[in-house]
């Protein structure tokens, strides 16, 4: 493991040595090839799973590809755990480059009127009160330091345009559209990438991991393709406080 006192300019090369990279729902998915993308270009990445034997099996194998990798456990959507993770890291809580994959997926019949208090409570306790409990504990270092990178993984299902407004998976699009708005909003307390915080969200498309299943178009590493870009990023100029898919930002 590694950490540093000093943030590195961005490297024009893509490169990320010396940045620590704290990926959550890092253990398999969109999350675990976001990581391994950006173990590949010499991040340090700290994977975050629900369980501590699921990340450090996930750890382990990264290891094994050469990547300086940790696996360690919090649920998200517990406030306390997520609360105490800084502390567990130690060094490796001075983070660079943040990424929201953690997520689970509302009931197929969840309707707006069909939701039961339970289930609604369960999909935003992960999939967007997760993502302002992580925010919230390692992004102020970020804005102390005048340095970072904060991505969401998100959903078009979560536009208010397109697909997002048609209906069903209520729980689901809900807290993505949440998710779009959180980034938005902290995007702009940041002075949109003018404090050196850059703020984004991510539609990685329908993927084949857990969620989007074995016959989804897209491989899991395609979806996270533009969350490594985005980590990599210079500030200067950059547009932020908003949603991509393959690199484009989506209307």
């Amino acid at each position: 493991m590694t950490s540093h006192d000093t943030q590195p300019d961005e490297q024009s090369d893509g490169r990320l040595d010396g940045r620590v990279a704290l990926v959550t729902g890092g253990t398999r998915g969109i999350g675990l090839a976001a990581a391994r993308g950006l173990g590949a270009r010499g991040a340090t990445v700290v994977l975050v799973g629900r369980s501590e034997d699921s990340a450090k099996a996930a750890a382990t194998a990264l290891v094994q590809e050469d990547i300086d990798a940790l696996g360690v456990g919090c649920d998200v959507g517990d406030a306390e755990q997520v609360a105490a993770l800084p502390a567990r890291l130690g060094p490796l809580a001075t983070v660079d480059i943040l990424i929201c994959a953690a997520g689970v997926m509302s009931e197929r019949t969840a309707k707006t009127l069909r939701t039961s208090e339970t289930e609604w409570r369960r999909v935003m306790a992960v999939d967007l009160d997760g993502v302002w409990r992580t925010i919230a504990a390692f992004v102020p270092g970020m804005v102390e330091r005048r340095h970072g990178r904060v991505i969401a993984v998100s959903a078009c299902l979560g536009r208010m345009s397109g697909p997002g407004n048609a209906g069903g998976l209520a729980p689901y699009r809900v807290a993505k559209a949440g998710v779009n708005a959180l980034v938005r909003n902290l995007a702009h307390e940041q002075g949109m990438g003018m404090r050196g915080v850059l703020v984004d969200a991510t539609c990685p498309g329908h993927c084949r991991t857990d969620m989007g299943g074995p016959d989804a178009p897209r491989s899991a590493e395609q979806g996270a393709e533009t969350a490594v870009w985005l980590a990599g990023r210079s500030a200067d100029g950059a547009v932020t406080g908003v949603l991509w898919e393959d690199r484009e930002i989506v209307p």
